[in-house]
């Protein structure tokens, strides 16, 4: 190698890593209160599977009885996989019923994934061994 290539080459190396986005991954405690459980029955309006979480977008009641869009997060799409989870699992328009832990900020409404459960057929999630995420 050249001098001058000596030079510049961890320069370009700093460069292209400065680049590059970091994904952090959030702490769990920071988001949601891990000591409580809140549990919601509704419509499935999206389901998002994809890594690093993926999520369940459900419309349900709040504790007054108004209607809102929960943001559900749950396992990547590579630890769910290994699960028996795929993308086809969940559809738009089912009724699932979610319990978890609830976000820090109420007005989020944000819930991360414990349970998992479809009315129509019984399909469930996270009450065998190995049906969590992290």
């Amino acid at each position: 190698m050249t001098s001058a290539l000596r030079i510049a080459f961890p320069a370009l190396v700093l460069a292209a890593l400065a680049g590059v986005r970091a994904h952090a991954h959030h702490s769990f405690t920071a988001t949601y209160f891990e000591d409580r459980t809140i549990e919601i029955e509704g419509k499935l309006l999206q389901f998002l599977f994809r890594n690093p979480h993926s999520f369940v977008q459900v419309e349900a009641p709040d504790e007054n009885g108004e209607l809102r869009r929960w943001a559900v997060e749950w396992g990547g799409a590579g630890q769910l996989s290994g699960q028996g989870v795929t993308s086809q699992t969940l559809r738009p328009g089912d009724i699932v019923t979610i319990t978890g832990n609830p976000g820090r900020n109420a007005d989020d409404y944000r819930i991360r994934m414990l349970y998992l459960r479809r009315n129509s057929d019984g399909f469930d999630w996270g009450r065998r061994p190995g049906e969590t995420f992290d």
